[in-house]
């Protein structure tokens, strides 16, 4: 970098490209590139432990031979039911090498949920974490007669625990070994027994309007996918490091980062678990860093949180630097150069401030951060230019595999998802919503041709998401067509928005706008826990629990001054004229979340009925 520029250098040499025409060829190309290389890191006993090209691929060679032992069929279903671990990796390159299909199961589901992803994919065999998730196998075991063998990666607790069903997974590694040797070549025949257009993964949706839809994700469009994210989108190379933490079964972290991983070269550093993933940030300090918005409203949050307690002249230092950081970023964002003095000012404020902040966040090395999967205020896009590292928003869904439009660095433009990727081509349709087609376009939902039928029109997918294109073919998404509320008035409101202005208050986890065929909108409010419980002992408010920090009335008057600010950015029809706080805890385990952390508009509506009626006879009395 020169002495004056301000932006990260994107200038990074294209990754050596392991070739093939499925998951397993390029995977068996990549470990003979790479071999030395390290693929994968993890922490163990507070130590990050590195495993090899090499290692990851006699690894997986080893389970996957041990599934064919255990009667492995190609275009045979096994899901893996853990938490974003290497082990889930290897389960899955293995299932795939072995000719098989991968399914994976969200940690936090329920037993009656994994029942019927189990069922439904036709799942043979079973990968588990630990204890806690073979429980709720073996408690819905009975009603899957398919169920062949259930494999355990962690076996503490379970050193006397004995059943002819289950099997650790260094067995599993054993028994690879002993089939390997005992025929040489069928790793070999299985990898070369599947072509491109065979299924390789599913992925089933979070099911937030019915019961969840198994998407058929082939080789080829992960390959179409992955080709084009590495070389237009999320850029990187074998000098990267990734972090892989949001969870495996979602398209995001599967073809976004382990699946790029393998395509690119970078390092894949596993966080411990979901708690950890702050302090991981640090250590592993990404060169690349994709999340979706929860993570970074919570990383802006804490920023805000902790200024709150620095020194007068700290917050005017911070206040100072940010400023020049902002200015630079709007003539950067608007396409004008950065004039000598403000760089000066920019570095500045930099080694003054912003450095640290950025350190003491982890992103100090990332080129970039990219966000996707849910929508992002467009002022904290803004701030995290401000604060040195250009944010670029990305979109992709499920049915996309994951790939779709993104936000080109040099020409960003915050509320867009940018232009579509060469793999993919896009048009706005009937009633405004996107459309889409191409290679990455999946094959369809398991077992619901009717539900394939209605979603993928000649070629087009239908995404569910309203919008606009500009001269320019960056593409702006409105809302989804299900969430658009058409007041008791005629007034279509667009929900995001307004809900996105109020995530980015430290204060508000989540927010769930109302107001469809009623005569004004109303909102059910997630506080950000830590935040305001800090809020609360700061000012000597007292609570003894959630609920009741919820109904204390100095928290009810923080939120409604955050309500304010929001509201004063629309227009009185638009405004939001009373709000409830959801007074329970919400989890990934609870229903009302996705488990990538989305509040599930029907359902919420549903549940809190009495809560949202509430505001509406309160405020006509």
């Amino acid at each position: 970098m020169g002495l004056l520029d301000i932006w990260p250098n994107q200038d990074i040499r294209p990754p050596a490209i392991p070739t093939g025409d499925t998951i397993a060829r390029v995977f068996d190309a990549a470990v003979a590139m790479r071999a030395d290389s390290v693929a994968v890191r993890q922490k163990q006993f507070g130590i990050w432990q590195e495993t090899t090209w090499e290692e990851m691929g006699r690894a997986v060679r080893e389970i996957g031979m041990g599934l064919v032992a255990l009667g492995l069929k190609p275009g045979d279903v096994a899901s893996i039911l853990a938490n974003t671990r290497r082990e889930w990796t290897y389960a899955d390159y293995a299932v795939i090498g072995a000719g098989g299909v991968s399914n994976g199961i969200y940690p936090t589901d329920a037993p009656g949920q994994c029942e019927y992803l189990m069922a439904d994919s036709g799942s043979r065999f079973a990968f588990v974490e630990d204890e806690e998730q073979l429980d709720k196998i073996l408690e819905v075991r009975g009603r899957l007669p398919l169920l062949d063998k259930i494999i355990v990666m962690e076996t503490e607790g379970l050193t006397r625990f004995s059943d002819e069903q289950v099997m650790t997974l260094d067995d599993l590694r054993r028994l690879g070994r002993e089939e390997d040797r005992r025929d040489p070549g069928e790793w070999e025949r299985r990898r070369d027994a599947r072509a491109g257009d065979d299924l390789a993964i599913l992925v089933y949706t979070s099911g937030t309007t019915g019961r969840p839809k198994g998407a058929m994700i082939t080789h080829r469009n992960i390959l179409a996918a992955i080709e084009v994210i590495a070389s237009e989108s999320i850029r990187q190379n074998e000098d990267d490091q990734r972090m892989a933490f949001l969870p495996l079964c979602h398209v995001a972290e599967r073809v976004g980062g382990q699946f790029l991983a393998l395509y690119s070269g970078a390092t894949l550093n596993f966080v411990e678990n979901p708690e950890t993933v702050p302090d991981n940030v640090r250590e592993i300090a990404p060169t690349i860093f994709f999340a979706v918005p929860r993570i970074w409203e919570k990383f802006y949050s804490g920023v805000t949180i902790r200024l709150a307690e620095a020194t007068p002249i700290q917050r005017a230092v911070y206040g100072w630097a940010i400023a020049q950081g902002k200015a630079a970023a709007e003539l950067t964002i608007d396409g004008k150069p950065v004039p000598a003095g403000l760089r000066l000012k920019v570095k500045l404020g930099r080694w003054l401030a912003l450095d640290n902040i950025r350190k003491a966040i982890g992103i100090h090395r990332c080129r970039f951060l990219a966000t996707g999967a849910a929508p992002i205020s467009p002022d904290l896009i803004r701030w995290y230019f401000a604060l040195g590292v250009p944010m670029l928003e990305v979109w992709g869904m499920t049915e996309t595999s994951g790939a779709g439009s993104v936000v080109p660095i040099d020409n960003v433009k915050p509320g867009t998802i940018g232009r579509p990727t060469s793999a993919i081509e896009m048009k706005i349709g009937e009633h405004g919503e996107i459309l889409a087609r191409g290679p990455t376009i999946i094959k369809g939902y398991l077992n619901q041709p009717e539900k394939t039928a209605e979603t993928i029109r000649d070629g087009w997918l239908h995404t569910g998401d309203v919008g606009s294109v500009d001269n320019e073919g960056f593409f702006r998404i409105t809302d989804r067509m299900k969430d658009i509320i058409i007041t008791a008035g005629g007034k279509n409101i667009t929900p995001s928005e307004l809900e996105n202005e109020l995530k980015f208050s430290p204060y508000i986890t989540d927010a769930v706008i109302i107001g469809d065929k009623l005569p004004y909108l109303t909102c059910l409010i997630m506080i950000d826990q830590e935040n305001v419980e800090k809020f609360a002992q700061d000012h000597d408010i007292p609570f003894s629990n959630y609920a009741s920090l919820c109904r204390a009335k100095a928290v009810l008057d923080l939120i409604q001054g955050e309500m304010d600010r929001v509201n004063r950015k629309f227009a009185r029809v638009e405004q939001v004229k009373a709000f409830r706080l959801i007074e329970q805890r919400l989890t990934a385990e609870d229903e009302e979340l996705t488990p990538t952390m989305k509040l599930k508009r029907n359902l919420v509506q549903k549940k809190y009925a009495e809560l949202i009626a509430g505001m509406y006879r309160s405020s006509a009395a």
